[in-house]
């Protein structure tokens, strides 16, 4: 049996392949080593994908894509906590960003952007990505992702300066105070998801001049310091996009895209099925 992971910062998508038989999928919370122990990543597993783990001994390789997983050490921790529920399978760690360019782009050349709970872009060469200066996590960087998104909502809830008709909807949905978001981004873990939870709201006022506004700066922030900064030559290539935030935002995204000269490729919310079906195909 195979093993493929797709894992982000909010939550994990695992697909265990086994001839002749229908891919099995489970979920978890996402491992991101950045802001999880080794210990804490065990636990999670044992407590959320306990039927997962029950099919260890069957399972041969594993092969763990995530963000966060950008360096050796990273790759160890995350190796580490598996090999712990799951010792006997041979286990593969790297970026979510390689994942991306293997469900999007397969072989070809391309542009790889996550846009998700965080934001991250790479070249893809067709045989590896080339990291580029991004991926600095929601406190620098993440423009255009659920965070930034998040970020901006409860920001101009807290200043005051929503339109009435969107204050008192996002009042009624949350009734957030500015104590509980100082302890929830400065007190506690995963205040990058914390913070992303909240682009949910956008969907709910999608077609108000506010969210449209708050969609295209998002967008064009990301296009300018992740596509064009990093890549002068980003019109010979095509863009692909992997992410919730590009996959239900893509018109507006397009149209931001389209404004820039950016030649969108495929935009798909998980690579779980397409990551699967090229590894496996790899061989």
């Amino acid at each position: 049996m195979i093993l493929v992971a797709d894992s982000g910062s909010s939550k994990t998508d695992w697909l265990l392949s086994a001839p002749g038989q229908e891919n099995k999928a489970f979920k978890s919370a996402g491992l991101n080593p950045y802001f999880l122990t080794e210990k804490e990543i065990v636990k999670i597993l044992q407590e959320q994908v306990p039927d997962m783990i029950a099919l260890g001994d069957e399972i041969t390789e594993i092969y763990f894509f995530g963000a966060g997983c950008s360096s050796p050490d990273r790759h160890e921790i995350v190796s580490n906590a598996i090999s712990t529920v799951i010792p006997a399978a041979y286990i593969s760690v790297d970026s979510d960003l390689l994942a991306s360019a293997y469900a999007t782009c397969g072989h070809e050349k391309g542009i790889c952007c996550v846009l998700g709970t965080g934001s991250n872009i790479s070249f893809f060469d067709g045989e590896d990505i080339h990291d580029g200066q991004h991926g600095l996590g929601y406190a620098l960087g993440d423009e255009g992702s659920g965070t930034w998104f998040g970020k901006a909502l409860v920001t101009d809830y807290l200043y005051g300066v929503m339109p009435d008709d969107i204050n008192a909807k996002f009042k009624k949905n949350y009734n957030l105070t500015k104590e509980d978001v100082i302890k929830n981004v400065y007190q506690k873990a995963r205040a990058n998801s914390y913070l992303a939870s909240f682009s949910k709201f956008l969907s709910e006022i999608r077609d108000t001049d506010y969210t449209q506004k708050l969609l295209q700066r998002g967008f064009q922030e990301f296009v300018d310091s992740n596509v064009k900064a990093s890549y002068p030559q980003y019109d010979k290539f095509k863009c692909h996009f992997v992410g919730s935030i590009a996959y239900v935002f893509a018109d507006e995204l397009k149209a931001v895209c389209d404004q820039n000269g950016v030649h969108v490729g495929k935009i798909i919310r998980q690579p779980i099925n397409d990551l699967l079906e090229f590894i496996l195909k790899r061989g």
